[in-house]
């Protein structure tokens, strides 16, 4: 039997509008959550091989006085792929692109959860015009570095392989199931049974949406070379930083360094939970974006 989503209720309630725009020359999809006419807007960046679906529950948190934004990252969920090399500055250019011409996007509030917060990171270093952003679960060191880098250049491996198989073998590889179900089991700290299985539903769901083994691989690669510290002394925006104790992606230690070395950057730390602060607490993400935009509690 499925999994009965937390959000469902609150999220239906919410106006929800779907349209896509050209972004550099590539066609990016995107979601549209409560009225547009709301005097504070917020632009939401998922993660790798994620889509706009996991950040729908900070969405429902909110509550409609929050104009939102979630596009899905070039070559996952409906948007096309940047074209090769899909490096860091590529997406932050997508980026930029992307707020100069949604309506609002360049006075937004910017978010991007791991994956998400390098290219948010990238662009606030760089071009990016927005004066606020928030960066959740950020990925505030190398990957390839440290204790984890003997898993993450497996994980590496793991897509090239994918990359160079046969299309369907490569492909079954990439959505095999057991994987994805070891990956959510993995990142996944909450004890409730329904919650649980219901983030395993939306991995299973929205995991393995996505245009190409090719722009996958290059995604991966992009995410894994790159982290939030490189730009961090470029970042002259106002940040607020919400991060969890047990995430298994950035130890604590390494966001307190991160924060130290955003200057003015404001931290707040959620205990008890992993890399999925979107799906497992997203109040205590949406009670502090809020403070941070200056509104009060939704109703």
């Amino acid at each position: 039997m499925p999994a009965v989503s937390p959000f469902a209720a609150t999220l239906a309630s919410i106006p929800t509008a779907e349209a896509s725009v050209v972004v550099n020359g590539i066609t990016t999809q995107y979601w549209e959550y409560g009225p547009a006419t709301a005097p504070l807007q917020l632009v939401m960046i998922h993660g790798f091989r994620g889509d706009h679906h996991g950040l729908e529950p900070i969405v429902a948190e909110l509550g409609p006085e929050v104009h939102v934004i979630i596009p899905d990252l070039p070559g996952f969920g409906s948007s096309q792929a940047l074209p090769s090399p899909a490096d860091i500055n590529a997406y932050a250019a997508w980026l930029t692109g992307f707020l100069s011409v949604v309506p609002g996007g360049e006075q937004a509030v910017v978010l991007g959860h791991s994956f998400g917060s390098i290219v948010v990171g990238a662009a606030a270093a760089s071009d990016l015009v927005n004066q606020r952003i928030i960066l959740i679960n950020p990925i505030a060191a190398n990957a390839l570095t440290g204790p984890r880098g003997v898993m993450t250049r497996l994980a590496v491996l793991y897509y090239k392989i994918a990359a160079a198989l046969p299309e369907k073998a490569g492909f079954s590889l990439l959505k095999n199931r057991h994987i994805v179900r070891i990956m959510s089991n993995t990142m996944a700290k909450t004890h409730d049974p329904n919650l649980r299985e219901w983030i395993h539903e939306q991995h299973d769901a929205y995991f393995s949406v996505f245009e190409s083994r090719d722009s996958v691989l290059e995604a991966f690669e992009t995410s894994v070379s790159n982290d939030v510290s490189q730009f961090a002394r470029r970042i002259h925006q106002d940040v607020l930083m919400l991060v969890a104790d047990r995430d298994d992606i950035t130890a604590l230690p390494e966001q307190y360094e991160l924060a130290a070395r955003i200057p003015g950057a404001r931290m707040e730390v959620v205990a008890g939970v992993g890399h999925l602060v979107h799906y497992e607490a997203p109040d205590f993400a949406a009670k502090h974006i809020r403070e941070f935009l200056g509104i009060g509690r939704s109703s």
